[in-house]
């Protein structure tokens, strides 16, 4: 396979597809039209409109900024341009799923972040001797947040467990990399006690 073919490859396995916006999209544009064609031939045939006429939609329309207030004009206008950022948004942002490409060799595999997240707190439990139950890995597309329960008594530093939790990543040669975060969660003396 191919070096573009196997990006090409990738992308599309690690990105979500826009189709849902885009069925909406256009079902919502079929309605407009579907209503509006609709619209027309009732008037075309002398029967009375389902909501609005065409002749009544026009002058709706043309005196739509001396017969409204200002404000409702500004508010549906501040809606539509909402609405039609959120399409825009769709359309421009990569969708990305939770996954991760690593090297593997000539070869890339898609890790999914929830496997990244099991291994990383595998790792450290390890390595601390933390149950798995104490350990708490979330991964995102940029980062690693690691949340470790130690129990009453147990010393642990957050920069060892950091460079643990780098080196672990560094060895998956992960695309794009995981920076780490790492924050231990002390318990009240009190609740040990009970």
């Amino acid at each position: 396979m191919s070096t573009p073919a196997l990006r090409r490859v990738l992308r599309r396995e690690s990105h979500s597809p826009r189709t849902v916006a885009m069925v909406i999209a256009v079902a919502l544009m079929i309605l407009v039209l579907a209503y509006l064609g609709t619209e027309i031939v009732l008037s075309l045939l002398a029967q009375p409109a389902l909501l609005l006429a065409p002749d009544a939609q026009a002058r709706f329309l043309i005196g739509l900024p001396t017969e409204r207030p200002g404000w409702i004009i500004v508010l549906a206008g501040a809606v539509l341009a909402v609405i039609g950022l959120v399409f825009l948004f769709f359309a421009l942002a990569p969708g990305r799923l939770p996954k991760h490409q690593m090297r593997f060799g000539d070869r890339a595999v898609l890790v999914d972040n929830g496997v990244i997240a099991s291994s990383v707190a595998r790792h450290l439990s390890e390595e601390t001797g933390l149950s798995r139950e104490d350990i708490t890995v979330g991964v995102s597309h940029r980062t690693v947040d690691v949340t470790l329960r130690p129990g009453f008594g147990v010393p642990l530093d957050e920069a060892p467990l950091k460079s643990i939790v780098q080196t672990e990543l560094d060895t998956y040669e992960l695309t794009p990399t995981l920076k780490p975060r790492v924050h231990v969660e002390r318990p009240k003396q009190n609740e040990d006690e009970q």
